[in-house]
């Protein structure tokens, strides 16, 4: 199974969309192994954001993200990386299609609700950085065998 890194962001977490997002996870039939409501440190976030250091909306981005609590989840699931993308929708909630989490919630560009791992590689490297191996419980749902052949 693979796993993938989601964090609802301040906006998300100040709007009180959490139950929503998190609700949209699990009927899409994905199990979620790892979650914890948090302050971001200065230095997670621009770790995090380490992609976008050259850019000139980086430093705008890590005092967004550590303006408030964010909830960081790891969710598991076949292709969940590409499928998550999909819930979530384009970066531009003005793009996303109706349906997703950021075409149903989001307005603007700067404060779209979410953030999704864009592959696989990155999920496993944003896991890493945002939890400890003993913070993420691997079980199975008794769903499994309902959603997996």
């Amino acid at each position: 199974m693979e796993r993938t890194f989601i964090m609802i962001k301040p906006d998300g977490v100040q709007r009180g969309l959490v139950g929503d997002v998190i609700g949209r996870f699990e009927r899409k039939g994905f199990t979620l192994v790892g979650m914890k409501l948090m302050a971001v440190s200065r230095e997670l976030a621009e770790k995090h954001y380490d992609v976008h250091k050259d850019k000139p909306f980086f430093g705008g981005l890590v005092d967004f993200i550590t303006s408030s609590p964010v909830v960081a989840m790891v969710w598991e699931g076949d292709s969940v990386v590409a499928s998550a993308r999909t819930l979530i929708g384009a970066t531009n909630p003005i793009s996303s299609a109706p349906g997703t989490i950021r075409g149903d919630f989001g307005i603007t560009i700067g404060r779209n609700l979410i953030h999704g791992s864009d592959a696989v590689e990155t999920a496993q490297r944003e896991i890493a950085l945002w939890f400890h191996e003993a913070e993420l419980a691997s079980w199975a749902p008794a769903t499994k065998d309902w959603l997996y052949e």
